[in-house]
């Protein structure tokens, strides 16, 4: 199976719109189960945190699901996890060490791609051992989510969104998750035939799939980003993209409003200006940056 960046370069406009779609939590309501299930108990595991596990849950729940960090690329969300345990007086006081994370770091920073294929080049060139940890249990959370993550099937008006996109948007999907498991949720529900291409974490990052498959192809009133992340919105805005917001808790009501009034308003070009900036503030006022323990600081 590829997962080029030159199937996004080559990518030809067949219509005048342009739509991103994200996957996990977003398209699908899987991303609760995705964390709780399989990346946080491969933490606890992988990284020998059994004794604060309560403490992990909640920082990588934070992180991952109910911050301004959702939806981000699994290795600098795991970056964010450790500092926020490391910066917890609970875990201090219990005086378990967290793992310096530094080396994941300089990967992230890197400019390669967040996937495996280049962790694995880097782990394998450079002979670190945090590199090679972080790789091990990437590669478990992915064999748990395979083992796991079935049965999943779109929110409510996902498929009639994107059956009404039909014939007037060329639309792919636009995720930080591996390929290999996008491609194998859009066509066990069936709905992969409504989208040109599966962008996936091999392929680079939301904003350079938006870049990649859009800019300069279409007009930035013609291209809309659909997330449910403060990094889709990030990644839309880098781009002069619009951005529709699925509301997270509120996800059946976000794809009821797009299905019945914001697709109709994107394709009739009333969609830039006060339409959009309104949705968007209701989005950005969800997702805090400081989590709860703190609150009360």
């Amino acid at each position: 199976m590829e997962f080029s960046k030159d199937l996004l370069i080559n990518l030809k406009p067949e219509h005048d719109f342009f739509v991103g779609i994200d996957s996990d939590g977003c398209a699908f309501d899987s991303m609760e189960l995705k964390h709780k299930e399989c990346f946080i108990p491969v933490i606890i595991r992988e990284w020998g945190l059994q004794a604060i596990s309560k403490y992990v849950r909640e920082a990588a729940e934070f992180v991952n699901l109910y911050s301004k960090w959702r939806g981000t690329n699994r290795f600098p969300a795991l970056i964010k996890v450790f500092e926020l345990l490391k910066e917890r007086d609970e875990v201090i006081r219990r005086g378990i060490e967290i793992p310096d994370l530094e080396p994941l770091k300089k990967f992230v920073d890197s400019g390669l791609p967040l996937g495996d294929n280049s962790l694995e080049k880097m782990a394998e060139k450079r002979e670190n051992e945090i590199l090679k940890r972080t790789l091990k249990w990437s590669k478990e959370v992915n064999k748990a989510v395979r083992d796991i993550v079935k049965g999943v099937p779109p929110f409510p008006l996902v498929r009639e969104v994107l059956q009404k996109l039909l014939g007037t948007a060329d639309v792919i999907v636009v995720s930080a998750t591996p390929g290999e498991a996008l491609v194998r949720e859009w066509e066990e529900n069936k709905i992969s035939q409504f989208v040109k291409l599966i962008a996936g974490q091999e392929m680079g990052s939301k904003k350079e799939h938006i870049e990649l498959a859009a800019k300069g192809k279409y007009d930035t009133d013609h291209v809309l980003m659909i997330g449910d992340a403060p990094g889709d919105l990030k990644a839309a805005k880098a781009n002069n993209a619009l951005f529709y917001p699925v509301i997270p808790g509120n996800e059946e009501k976000s794809w009821q409003k797009l299905f019945n009034e914001s697709i109709d308003v994107f394709l009739n070009e009333d969609y830039e200006g006060k339409y959009e900036e309104d949705l968007i503030k209701e989005f950005e006022k969800l997702l805090p940056d400081r989590p709860p323990w703190l609150m009360a600081g």
